[in-house]
């Protein structure tokens, strides 16, 4: 049975959140697993430096050992250890989005352990704005390797519901903060190279990554064009956490509709037709009518379509709502692909393999 805590983030210093926040770091001190709350989704979390308490991440997630993950810390200061150096752009970098959910990858010293890397040389790490998560941090006393808490390749937690859904039982604890606010994962940038390399877009965008450093281009994984790995064979390794071929997906069909907005209720219609007598359901804007066609299907109210930030947020909790509701095909459309919508559309084409 996964213990459950519940802290809100507003009120960091009752004695009730102390208390919490003492035992999952202690847990986590002692080798434990504990989902924690980002402003991104939920992490599942263990001692970075303890490469039993890594290993078990990897079990309870059913993750493949070439897929790296992330570290979180609380100071720049608890970077140093990881790291043999930072670079110039990665201190411009840290200094204009840390604490915040961008994630830097950095030269590995020898005391991280080759699980969180995937035996590769650099190391994603990031310092997490979600105040609970700093706490946690803080509290433990050392670096957290933390990917999401949901099941290897299936819909990101932005809710504890959602990572209990996926692995109670399997985890020693979760702190409850509440849902996440930015609702995809954090952005995933390799400043080492010259230009610096996106690996994952996320929830801070190219544009404003290019106001601290220029040119910046994103990953196209060799021998393919739309940026995922593409062999059937697993890889020794992924260069970066979020570049493997098939994440975030629901367990029913994805299918993506692409066009104007002013047609989508249109497109919507057209592409529910292949799947006559199958539950369907739809990732609906706020602004577009539900055609005809759709009157049987299961709808979740998505988002302002102006508002990607909001199309985020509720990305995944309307995936994983659909998903409950027993739909065997869930119709998405696409929206634009620049600033955060980048990542939205990142998130479901892998969805959708």
């Amino acid at each position: 049975m996964t213990l459950r805590f519940t802290v809100d983030p507003n009120h960091l210093h009752t004695p009730e959140a102390i208390e919490a926040l003492e035992q999952a770091a202690q847990i986590l001190r002692a080798g434990g697993l504990v989902a924690l709350p980002t402003e991104t989704v939920y992490g599942l979390g263990a001692n970075a430096l303890d490469p039993e308490a890594v290993a078990r991440i990897f079990a309870a997630k059913q993750r493949p050992h070439w897929d790296p993950v992330i570290v979180h810390v609380d100071t720049l200061e608890m970077v140093r250890p990881l790291v043999r150096e930072i670079p110039e752009p990665a201190r411009r970098l840290a200094q204009a989005f840390w604490p915040g959910p961008l994630t830097l990858l950095l030269p590995r010293s020898e005391r991280v352990p080759d699980a969180v890397t995937a035996g590769r040389p650099l190391v994603g790490v990031r310092m997490p704005a979600h105040p609970v998560a700093w706490e946690l941090i803080h509290r433990a006393g050392v670096p957290i390797a933390a990917p999401s808490a949901n099941l290897f390749s299936h819909i990101s937690p932005t809710t504890a519901a959602h990572v209990l859904a996926d692995l109670d039982g399997r985890i020693d604890a979760i702190v409850d903060a509440g849902p996440a606010r930015h609702g995809v994962e954090s952005t995933v940038l390799d400043p080492t190279q010259t230009p610096p390399v996106i690996y994952r877009p996320g929830a801070v965008t190219r544009e404003e990554i290019e106001r601290v450093v220029q040119g910046v281009e994103f990953y196209v994984a060799p021998g393919d064009r739309s940026g995922a790995e593409t062999s059937p064979e697993p890889p020794e390794s992924l260069p970066s956490p979020g570049v493997g071929i098939r994440h975030y997906a629901p367990r029913a069909r994805l299918v993506l509709v692409e066009g104007e907005f002013s047609c989508l209720a249109a497109l919507l219609a057209e592409a529910a037709r292949p799947h006559a007598g199958q539950r369907l359901g739809v990732m609906l804007p706020a602004e577009v009518e539900l055609p005809g066609e759709l009157a049987a299907a299961e709808i979740f109210s998505w988002g302002v379509w102006k508002q990607p930030e909001t199309l985020a947020r509720a990305l995944y909790a309307g995936l994983r709502r659909l998903d409950g509701l027993g739909c065997q095909v869930i119709l998405c459309p696409l929206p634009p692909n620049r600033g955060i919508g980048r990542a939205i559309e990142d998130r479901l084409r892998k969805a959708a393999r």
